[in-house]
This record gives C-alpha cells, sequence and structure tokens, in this order.
C-alpha cells in the first residue's frame, strides 16, 4: 500500500458508507413485522440494538429479561431470525462472501503479506507477546489505518478503544496520521475511547459499544489487553473457573459484535513462562488457556528481533500458513524492516 495519501484530506466517515458489507439492521425494525413498541424500547434498553442480536439471542438470555415472557421471547427471536440469513449456503456462496471482506493495512507491506492483505474484518485478531514487543504501537497504527478508504488500505470506519492498561497515546496517533497526510484532529475525533478498570466494567463497556455501532459506523474494536484485568480480579486456582466463565462472556459478547457488524476485532494478550521438561528451559505461552484460543480466528505472536527490529508470527489460523514478517517501531509507526 502506498503510505502518501494524495492529499491532506479531513475523515467524515459518517458521509460514507460501505457498499462491501451489508449493515445490521437497528432492532427498531421489528416494529415493521409486528414487535410492539414496548419490547423494542425494552430490547434496547438491554442490549439488543440490532436485529442480528435479537435472532442470534437464545430462549434462555430474552426470557430473562424483566417483561417479557418465554413465549414472547421465542415469537420476537422466530420474527427476528427471518430478517437474517442463518441457514445453509454453498461452498461456493461463501467464498463470494469472504473475497469481500475487508482487510485493513498494518502500515507494514510485509506484514500485510504475511495476513493476506491485512487485519481481517468479521473477526478477532489475537495480538500476543512479551512488553515492548509492538502489540501496542500496532493497536494505534489501526487507529488511522481504519479510517483510510479502501484503496489505501483501510474500512472508511471509526474505532472503538477499549484501555484496561492506560497505554493510549492519542500524540502517537496524532504521529501517524500525519505520516498518511491525514487531519490528525479528525482521525482523533473518530476515535471513541475508554478506560476499564476491572472486569464487570470492561464486560459493560460492551453494552455502549453495541449502542454505538447501531448508529454510526465503526471499522474496528481495539482492547488492550483483553487479559490484564483478569490476572488481578480472579487470583488463585480456586478462582480459575469463574474466571475463564467470565472471560468467555466477554470474548463471546466481541464475536457477536463481529459477526453483526463485520468489524475486525483486535485484541492483545499477555503471556506467562512455562517451564518444560528440560532444566533451565521455559516458554512463553498466551494466557487465557483454551477460552481465548477458541475465541481468536487469527492469533498472532510478537518478539524482539535483531538491530531494534520486532517480529511476528503467524501463531493459530484458519487459512494463513504458520509464517513471519519483520517490522520496525519509528515516530510515524510500523513500517517493514529494511525502510
Amino acid at each position: 500500500m502506498s503510505e502518501q495519501v494524495e492529499r491532506e484530506e479531513e475523515i467524515n466517515v459518517e458521509e460514507e458508507s460501505s457498499s462491501e458489507e451489508d449493515e445490521a439492521q437497528p432492532v427498531a425494525v421489528l416494529k415493521e413485522y409486528g414487535v410492539d413498541q414496548k419490547y423494542i424500547k425494552l430490547l434496547d434498553r438491554n442490549g439488543y440494538h440490532t436485529v442480528e442480536s435479537v435472532a442470534f439471542a437464545t430462549l434462555r438470555a430474552l426470557g430473562s429479561l424483566k417483561g417479557i415472557s418465554d413465549d414472547k421471547a421465542a415469537q420476537i427471536i422466530e420474527i427476528a431470525k427471518k430478517q437474517v440469513p442463518m441457514g445453509f449456503v454453498t461452498a461456493s456462496e461463501l467464498n463470494e462472501m469472504r473475497d469481500k471482506i475487508i482487510r485493513i493495512s498494518t502500515g507494514s507491506t510485509a506484514i500485510d503479506q504475511l495476513l493476506d492483505g491485512g487485519i481481517e474484518s468479521g473477526s478477532i485478531t489475537e495480538l500476543f507477546g512479551e512488553f515492548s514487543t509492538g502489540k501496542t504501537q500496532l493497536c494505534h497504527q489501526l487507529c488511522v489505518t481504519s479510517q483510510l478508504d479502501y484503496k489505501h488500505g483501510g474500512a472508511l470506519g471509526k474505532v472503538i478503544y477499549l484501555d484496561t492498561e492506560g497505554t493510549f497515546r492519542p500524540e502517537r496517533v496524532l504521529a501517524i496520521a500525519e505520516r498518511y497526510f491525514l487531519d490528525g484532529e479528525s482521525v482523533l475525533n473518530n476515535i471513541s475511547y475508554a478506560r476499564a478498570f476491572n472486569t464487570d466494567h470492561q464486560s459493560a463497556l460492551l453494552l455502549d459499544v453495541s449502542r454505538m455501532m447501531s448508529e454510526e459506523r465503526y471499522a474496528t474494536i481495539i482492547v488492550d489487553s483483553a487479559t490484564a484485568l483478569y490476572r488481578t480480579d480472579y487470583v488463585g486456582r480456586g478462582e480459575l473457573a469463574e474466571r475463564q466463565t467470565h472471560l468467555a462472556r466477554f470474548l463471546r459478547s466481541l464475536l457477536q459484535l463481529a459477526d453483526q457488524h463485520g468489524v475486525a476485532v483486535v485484541l492483545t494478550n499477555q503471556v506467562v513462562a512455562t517451564v518444560s521438561g528440560m532444566p533451565g528451559v521455559s516458554d512463553k505461552k498466551p494466557i487465557g488457556g483454551n477460552i481465548m484460543a477458541h475465541a481468536s480466528t487469527t492469533r498472532l505472536k510478537f518478539r524482539k528481533g535483531r538491530a531494534g527490529t520486532r517480529v511476528i508470527k503467524v501463531y493459530d489460523s484458519p487459512n494463513l500458513p504458520e509464517e513471519e514478517a519483520s517490522f520496525v517501531i519509528k515516530m510515524d509507526g510500523i513500517k517493514d524492516a529494511e525502510e
């Protein structure tokens, strides 16, 4: 991707719409199909802001809402399902759908090639590695490239940034925006930022995210880091099961947002040392166990390379080979190592 946009421009994603992906339908549409307004308000108030979110809900979840009986919940879900494609398609049709998936540039040609074009929309991409390996820097990069137009490797949408470690820096975003000749203030205005202070707060913020995404065009959700607060809120093996259950619900909510709105979800994850059977030999593995492994579509491992470089490796993916690429971190963002 060319690193220079031909002219400095003010990004206004509200005036643009994605022609490549179907937009989620607001829950108010259900009124046209016989759902009473009082139920629509109740659904919206409880985080069901789109028809898709209702169609994907379980009877148990909807029936537990105060004011909706099990029979009424079943009726509403059935109405919603008729408006959302949820049946079988041929593999050929699925292949055509995947051809329309947006991939967001990372700022590095080598990484983009490694990822078959960039960070994939409609799925979860996990970035894990030790500190200072470039995970948060890539998150800052995506805050800008997500807003670029399609021909420059962007998704022409706004960005949601959930920060659990207090590492987001607007000045980094401004420096990267300058590289692409974009108006820095407009770029910052298109990033919705929130600091999460505990795991319950982290999950509660997703209700706001769901509402925001039903109202405006967002391209990317970034959670940096998805697991940091779980390491402090849940301590010891006695709380492991509760921690994993809470984490699984959080990740499922993110996956539902990716499915409903076609956004790219990017999570950073920490690592923990595991001692092998050989004396003095240890390995670094991402935390979160199988819960995190199964929720993430693509898992990328970060490590430090030689001479100030960083290395990113495809750790797990349904369609990408286990290869790696080198990159460097500059004042204006992530670039190829040889630049």
